[in-house]
């Protein structure tokens, strides 16, 4: 049976891939898709906890070790006691005349129409000491009213700050007594290795206060946004794959490291029953740190962008396009108008070719740099953008234009909002 991505959220193996995060978006329908593409991506589906409706800041610094970590120590213990108290249940409420759309028939018997039900659950994180918590914005889109309760079993009306779809991560602020409120701190994601061991805290199936263990499986994961208006997904790179069970409901919680330090916010996991099956997906802090401080300050967060859609160029499409088979970088296939690329002067494909049987679009620029960096791959050039440039910075492009290597000068734009 083929697995699914779930989001709590994920990426597919496209031959053609789409740059769309930092301004770039694909399109999936051009050439054939691969099993076997060396940049495995995850395809999503929101699986945060769903409940059966029924009438009814600046980060804190970098903390100490909890605990030096020696062969057969378990520091498990010290991490869940300093960092469950950060981790909080999140419960989104909705009207049933939304719930239910055009099927709502309100009961004259009902001494409150239209009433607020329960409509899903998912886990956060203190973020700091004004009251922000972080979680995924899956969890809170469409709420009506959003509920967090802590792990003392307190529970406070949260007010949305600011929302990402594109990075699926949202903030939301509690005003409680400041003795509620334990922020955890972020660790740098970017110094996290294959086989790190890390630590998923949540609320899983609404079970409060459930920790589990495993290890960084993989980095650099790609996984799919919202969409962009050409039809293509926008994306999101350098997300963290960990074998820690992770389920339903844990939307939104911690992963941490072993010195209970956040590196990620758990968001997806790839599965044919809905269940944990060792494959789960977090968020980077690397991203957190940039997107969250904006959520909070505006409300908003707007990434950088190209304008492009474009497709990583393989051996088998080299031959049909009449390229060295050895050729890498990233074909533009669009330029989207009135885009940065486009005032630029970036050039998309003007031709196809026959290719495995059917057309396939060649002929326009090839990027295969940006700045000092080399652009082997989609991933390359989606990673750079994320993590190194800011909206209205100029970067240059490095192109394969007929034949000849060229730079091209770009000023990065905001993304479109959605």
């Amino acid at each position: 049976m083929r697995s699914k991505v779930w989001t709590l959220a994920l990426v597919s193996v496209l031959l053609i891939v789409a740059v769309a995060l930092s301004g770039c978006c694909g399109v999936a329908s051009l050439l054939a898709p691969s099993r076997s593409s060396s940049t495995p991506q995850v395809v999503t589906e929101v699986v945060e906890r769903v409940v059966t409706a029924v009438p009814a800041a600046t980060p804190v610094p970098p903390a100490q070790p909890v605990a030096e970590v020696l062969p057969g120590d378990s520091v498990l213990p010290s991490i869940y006691e300093r960092a469950n108290p950060a981790v909080v249940n999140i419960t989104t409420l909705t009207r049933l005349s939304q719930l239910y759309g055009r099927y709502y028939q309100p009961s004259p018997n009902m001494d409150q129409e239209d009433s607020l039900v329960p409509q899903g659950e998912g886990s956060g994180w203190v973020y700091d000491a004004q009251g922000h918590i972080v979680t995924n914005n899956h969890v809170v889109a469409n709420a009506e009213q959003v509920q967090v309760t802590f792990s003392n079993d307190v529970t406070a009306i949260a007010e949305v700050v600011g929302t990402d779809p594109d990075s699926d991560l949202a903030v939301i602020r509690v005003d409680v007594d400041g003795e509620l409120l334990h922020p955890l701190s972020l660790a740098d994601s970017d110094q996290l290795s294959v086989g790190d061991r890390v630590v998923a805290i949540g609320n899983p199936y609404g079970l409060e206060g459930t920790m589990t263990s495993g290890i960084v499986s993989a980095l650099g994961r790609l996984m799919p946004t919202s969409s962009s208006a050409s039809g293509g997904s926008y994306t999101l790179p350098d997300i963290i794959q960990t074998d820690a069970a992770i389920n339903p409901g844990n939307s939104g919680g911690p992963l941490l490291d072993l010195n209970g330090n956040v590196v990620g916010v758990n968001t997806a996991i790839t599965s044919s029953t809905e269940g944990f099956t060792g494959v789960g997906f977090a968020v980077p802090s690397s991203i957190v740190a940039r997107v969250v401080p904006d959520l909070i300050a505006q409300g908003y967060y707007e990434h950088p962008y190209l304008g492009v859609t474009t497709f990583t160029l393989a051996p088998t499409y080299n031959q049909a396009a009449g390229l060295p088979e050895d050729q890498r970088g990233v074909l533009v296939l669009e330029v989207t108008r009135g885009g940065p690329a486009a005032q630029a002067d970036l050039r998309p494909s003007n031709e196809t070719v026959d290719y495995m049987g059917s057309s396939a679009p060649a002929g326009g620029d090839i990027i295969v740099g940006i700045d000092d960096q080399r652009v082997g791959k989609f991933d390359d050039l989606i990673s750079y953008l994320t993590r190194r440039v800011e909206v209205g910075q100029r970067v240059t492009l490095t192109v394969l234009r007929d034949g000849e290597q060229v730079e091209v000068e770009v000023t990065v734009g905001a993304r479109p909002r959605s």
